[in-house]
C-alpha cells in the first residue's frame, strides 16, 4: 500500500498500482480505485465546502498521465464495444478528452464533440440549458455544431463523459439528443461517482441509468473520528 506520508499531490492520477492492493480510502486525503484489470489508481479525496463531512474521490483526466488516460479510455471502450456504437458523442468539458480516447480505442476515425461555447454559425435549436456541479452558478448551454448533425442521424450513439456525478451534464446531453431524434444506444463514463446521478437521470429519462457503463465506481464518503466510511 502506498505510504501516505510520501504521497505528493502531483502523484494523483499518474501511475497504476499493482493488482491485489488496498481499495477505498487509505487516509484522510487519498482513495484507491480498482480498475477492471485489477490495477489501482490513486485519487485525491475532496470535501465539498457546503458539506465538509462528506468526501468525494476526484478524477481530473486532463491532469492524469498519458498512460493512465490511455488505460482508462481503453477500458471504457471495452465496456462499450458490445453495444456497437457507430459514433462517440463527447460531453464537455473533460468528457472531450475521454470521448476522443474512447473513439480511438474503438477504431473510429473521428468523434463528435458537444460544446458550451457558442460559435456564430450555431443554431439555438441545436442546444439545451446546462448546469454543472463543478460550476453551479454558471448558466450555460450545450450545443451541437450543425455541421456534425449528419454524422449522428440514424446512428447508434455512445454518449461519453469523464465523470458522471450529479447527472446534470449527462441529462443535458440526453435532452439534446432526444430533441434531435437521435438514438443514444449507451452511455459511458470513466468514473461513476456516488449514486446521486442514477435517480436524477431516471427522473428525466426512466431506466436510462441502467445503460450508463463505467470503468470504476467511487462512493460517497462520510467523515467520522475513525476516518472515512462509506455513506
Amino acid at each position: 500500500m502506498p505510504d501516505e506520508a510520501n504521497i505528493d499531490p502531483l502523484d494523483y492520477w499518474q501511475d497504476l498500482l499493482p493488482p491485489g492492493g488496498a481499495v477505498g480510502p487509505i487516509s484522510e486525503n487519498t482513495f484507491i480505485a480498482r480498475l477492471p484489470n485489477g490495477q489501482g489508481l490513486l485519487l485525491p479525496i475532496r470535501r465539498p465546502p457546503s458539506r465538509p463531512d462528506n468526501g468525494l474521490a476526484s478524477l481530473i483526466i486532463n491532469q492524469a498521465s498519458l498512460a493512465v488516460e490511455k488505460t482508462l479510455c481503453s477500458a471504457l471502450a471495452d465496456r462499450l464495444a458490445d453495444e456497437r456504437p457507430d459514433i462517440i458523442v463527447a460531453v464537455p468539458t473533460l468528457g472531450l478528452i475521454a470521448g476522443r480516447g474512447v473513439a480511438g480505442a474503438l477504431g473510429h476515425p473521428r468523434y463528435a464533440p458537444l460544446g458550451t461555447s457558442r460559435k456564430f454559425w450555431y443554431d439555438e435549436a441545436l442546444s439545451v440549458p446546462l448546469r454543472s456541479i463543478t460550476s453551479p452558478d454558471q448558466a450555460k448551454r450545450l450545443y451541437l455544431d450543425p455541421r456534425l448533425l449528419p454524422l449522428l442521424k440514424d446512428k447508434r450513439i455512445a454518449l461519453v463523459d469523464d465523470v458522471v456525478s450529479s447527472g446534470q451534464s449527462m441529462i443535458a446531453a440526453l435532452n439534446l439528443m432526444t430533441s434531435l431524434n437521435l438514438n443514444v444506444a449507451v452511455i459511458g463514463a470513466l468514473m461513476r461517482q456516488t449514486n446521486v446521478w442514477r435517480e436524477r437521470i431516471d427522473e428525466s429519462s426512466p431506466q436510462v441509468s441502467e445503460r450508463v457503463l463505467g470503468v470504476f465506481d467511487t462512493p460517497l464518503l462520510k467523515w467520522s473520528p475513525d476516518g472515512w466510511t462509506t455513506a
